[in-house]
């Protein structure tokens, strides 16, 4: 792990070095990239600086438990090697979890897409309260959320409702949402009182910068029409709504929120180039899949990751086994201890293949 540290130490000093240069901020992208690399780098600079400092006064203790012939101050010297030695293995293994290699799309805004599944229109209505539950904790973050497209039931949920949030670290931090969250509860509609389970999907992508993916105009087939509302009745008298279809890849996006043309052309390509840099993504994924496989979920919408049980004020999550009394909460968007969960899990997974 030292020779690693040491080699983590000479990159940080040419990233200092780099970014100091004056002609670095005419390149935003490189810079950008830099000032990124940077602040990892400065986490391992600062625990390795750390872990020297404690090693030293380690040796420092134990050179005085044998050079010391007093029995007190022998056990104050025994007493702080203890301690000394608790904290450089806490520190080792933070280290090590610093030294796993980033996953590059962690730091880029997301699109979140929920799309009801079986159970009809509690589906429908689960999956408003699951955007209303990724609102409220984009706003605990301090993070923006804004409508991309919107499918708008009767009965006031969404059969589809497909939103971007930006801000920092938003992937990072959403990506293992992505599957089937399932739901049993009583519906409001149900005189009887019995749970029905229903089912809802979310995809979380990371949304494609100008640089990620090249679009050929040539290879979009662009489509006007009238936006229509719950039960398919007409909501505007222009054809502002916009359907763009990419024809190599067959993947057709719509939307019609914004009165503007202009602004759903907008919105329709940057979920297409989202969707388009999501199945690039997932070809890399395979190709190292061998070499590196997260066993918490791979983002496939077609898993059922987690349950919300709401007569038990209990949500589980399937994949980690963690089983949380406080339904309630996390519907108001208190998703931090899962979320931590989660990474946690991910980096000791990581930590294990790359021992193993």
């Amino acid at each position: 792990m030292k020779a690693k540290l040491e080699a983590y130490i000479d990159r940080f000093r040419e990233v200092e070095q780099l970014v100091a240069e004056p002609d670095i901020h005419k390149d935003p992208s490189r810079y950008k990239s830099l000032m990124q690399e940077h602040a990892h780098l400065s986490e391992i600079a600062e625990g390795y600086n750390r872990y020297n400092e404690l090693t030293e006064q380690l040796q420092q203790a134990r050179a005085m438990l044998e050079d010391e012939p007093d029995h007190e101050l022998q056990e104050m010297a025994r007493q702080e090697i203890k301690q000394l030695e608790h904290d450089i293995e806490h520190l080792e293994h933070e280290l090590k979890l610093l030294l796993i290699p980033k996953d590059p799309l962690d730091h880029k805004n997301t699109i979140m897409e929920i799309r009801a599944g079986t159970g009809g229109d509690e589906a429908s209505l689960f999956a408003a309260d699951l955007y209303r539950m990724y609102s409220r904790y984009a706003e605990s973050k301090g993070w923006k959320t804004e409508i991309m497209s919107a499918s708008e039931t009767e009965v006031g949920g969404y059969k589809e409702i497909v939103f971007s949030i930006s801000g920092q670290q938003i992937f990072g931090n959403l990506k293992f949402e992505s599957g089937v969250h399932r739901v049993q509860r009583v519906p409001t509609t149900e005189s009887g009182g019995r749970i029905h389970t229903s089912a809802v999907t979310v995809a979380v992508l990371p949304e494609a910068e100008d640089t990620d993916v090249q679009i050929n105009s040539e290879d979009l087939r662009i489509d006007v029409f009238r936006s229509s509302g719950p039960g398919g009745q007409s909501v505007n008298t222009t054809d502002s709504a916009v359907r763009i279809t990419h024809e190599p890849s067959g993947l057709v996006v719509s939307c019609q929120d914004e009165k503007s043309q202009h602004k759903n052309k907008a919105k329709a390509l940057r979920i297409l180039k989202a969707r388009l840099y999501e199945l690039e993504e997932q070809k890399k994924q395979q190709e190292r899949a061998s070499a590196r496989k997260s066993q918490i979920g791979s983002g496939d919408r077609s898993e059922r990751i987690r349950t919300y049980n709401f007569p038990q004020n209990r949500v589980s999550d399937h994949r980690i086994n963690l089983t949380l009394h406080k339904l309630d909460s996390v519907m108001q968007g208190s998703l931090d201890e899962l979320i931590e969960a989660l990474k946690l899990s991910e980096q000791e997974q990581l930590l294990q293949s790359q021992s193993a």
